[in-house]
């Protein structure tokens, strides 16, 4: 059991490694918590689409593509809310991070899909903050399927 939970807190070994201390993932704001959550979210796709095969690049980051945009966040997030698959204080995560103020604006969505995006990639980070690896992936996996996406 030990190793299990090891292997899911890959910030904790990441911050070890570095001799950093953990921050609290309560008190980070929600664009902080966006900010790894839009990396973290990049690596689960990219290694999703790197497992179809090899492949050249271009095709791989393109599909890539299709899935990390705002416009695609949006959607995934706009069917976990309809199918209500999120507690009451994951729902709060992803409204603080949905509702917060960002000096960025967004480059090729609409700023609600952009604000709902941001608010996907919060819920991500602190998921992955907090250890919670296997939720983080299951989460992303059923927003991936009530959306219809092709993986």
């Amino acid at each position: 059991m030990k190793e299990d939970k090891e292997k899911r807190e890959l910030s904790d070994q990441i911050i070890k490694s570095f001799g950093k201390e953990k921050q609290d993932t309560n008190l980070l704001s929600p664009l902080n918590l966006a900010y790894i959550g839009d990396a973290i979210y990049e690596v689960v796709i990219r290694t999703i689409v790197l497992e179809e095969g090899n492949a050249p690049v271009n095709r791989l980051n393109a599909k890539a593509r299709e899935l990390v945009k705002a416009k695609s966040q949006a959607v995934f997030m706009q069917n976990l809310l309809k199918a209500n698959l999120l507690t009451q204080k994951e729902l709060s995560i992803y409204k603080r991070g949905r509702n917060a103020k960002s000096n960025t604006s967004a480059k090729n969505a609409s700023l609600q899909d952009y604000h709902t995006a941001t608010g996907f990639e919060a819920l991500l980070g602190y998921f992955y903050l907090e250890g919670q690896m296997e939720h983080l992936l299951e989460i992303i996996k059923q927003a991936i399927e009530l959306s219809g996406f092709e993986l």
